[in-house]
């Protein structure tokens, strides 16, 4: 099954909607309300829904990711990217995670962490 996407408020809000255009399910924290909290909070969002985390924030992510499997938490995933996209790169960033989620899917993401640029 596809992986089902949730977008932290780090990164661009304009890609969960051209993933959408895409045919893919994706949200973003902006459109969720879900700004300002802390990424614990986001995380746990992303895995009550769900659907796996996608964040530039790679330190905490990976601590978080980390202390999770260490507790025995489950989550949909964590996609992390070691760069910042900029709004002109949008398309360059919606094709990267195109290409994720071409090999990484909702079964192989489950309590996983890939990192974006490798698709760059």
């Amino acid at each position: 099954m596809t992986a089902r996407l949730y977008l932290d408020e780090d990164i661009l809000p304009e890609l969960a909607r051209v993933l959408r255009a895409a045919g893919h399910d994706a949200v973003s924290a902006h459109e969720e309300g879900a700004l300002g909290i802390g990424d614990e909070e986001q995380l746990t969002r992303a895995a009550a829904q769900g659907r796996a985390l996608v964040s530039y924030n790679y330190r905490h992510f990976i601590r978080l990711a980390r202390e999770w499997s260490e507790q025995g938490r489950e989550h949909a995933g964590i996609i992390i990217s070691f760069r910042q996209y900029r709004r002109r790169e949008l398309g360059e960033l919606r094709r990267a995670v195109a290409r994720l989620l071409e090999v990484a899917d909702e079964e192989r993401l489950q309590d996983a962490v890939y990192v974006l640029d490798q698709f760059r």
